[in-house]
């Protein structure tokens, strides 16, 4: 069975293409795994209001357009990462906590990871959507994903605000998970930014290294 990238013509049908059906078992036991093993509830609940929105967006997205297998497997990674955040809260992190012994670091900085990872893995799936379901031109398709990377990460930092000042001041802490660090909010943005202008260089290198060319 192929493995489809933005570029490719076709598109396989959910109920043969192992490649999706595999990325949703995948995401859907690592998700439950989270919610079963959560050391808080309530933050668990919090962290997945992105995946309550998400999911819905793929799935009704699909009838009209379908994403490359690319594109899905990056959901698909980010979304892992993103869940196995909630399960013990972002500056709790195990994998962080490993991390932060393992190169002598000052806090667990498994949310950069996270917030590199928004701008990194998601930039290809943005253009694909703006190149080829909204026909969009070629720079603005290049230009769009990086600008609302940076956009929804501002956003993202003003509802995190809210969320932990205004209306869930008992998840403040866990839910913001800034360890101390007052630029935390800055730092985030700056990492899912960096994320999105690395991501587009190096589609922009391997399409001029291979000699890809894209239709419109």
């Amino acid at each position: 069975m192929p493995f489809t990238i933005a570029i490719s013509k076709t598109r396989t049908p959910f109920k043969s293409n192992y490649w999706l059906q595999g990325f949703l078992v995948i995401f859907l036991a690592i998700w439950t795994s989270t919610l079963v093993g959560t050391s808080d509830l309530n933050n668990w609940i919090l962290e997945n209001v992105l995946v309550f929105v998400f999911l819905p967006f793929l799935i009704i997205s699909y009838k009209k357009y379908q994403f490359s297998d690319v594109s899905y497997l990056l959901f698909c990674i980010y979304l892992c990462l993103h869940v196995y955040g909630s399960k013990y809260t972002y500056a709790e992190n195990p994998l962080g906590y490993w991390l932060q012994d393992y190169f002598h670091s000052s806090r667990n900085h498994y949310d950069r990871i996270v917030h590199f990872s928004f701008g990194f893995l998601l930039a290809y799936p943005m253009r694909e959507m703006f190149l080829r379901w909204l026909s969009f031109p070629k720079w603005v398709s290049w230009v769009l994903p990086i600008e609302i990377t940076l956009s929804i990460s501002g956003l993202y930092e003003l509802i995190e605000w809210a969320v932990a000042d205004v209306f869930f001041k008992a998840q403040g802490d866990a839910y913001l998970g800034t360890q101390g660090d007052i630029w935390d909010a800055q730092k985030d943005i700056a990492l899912a930014f960096s994320g999105a202008l690395l991501a587009t260089t190096i589609v922009t290198v391997v399409k001029k290294v291979f000699n890809i060319y894209e239709e419109k």
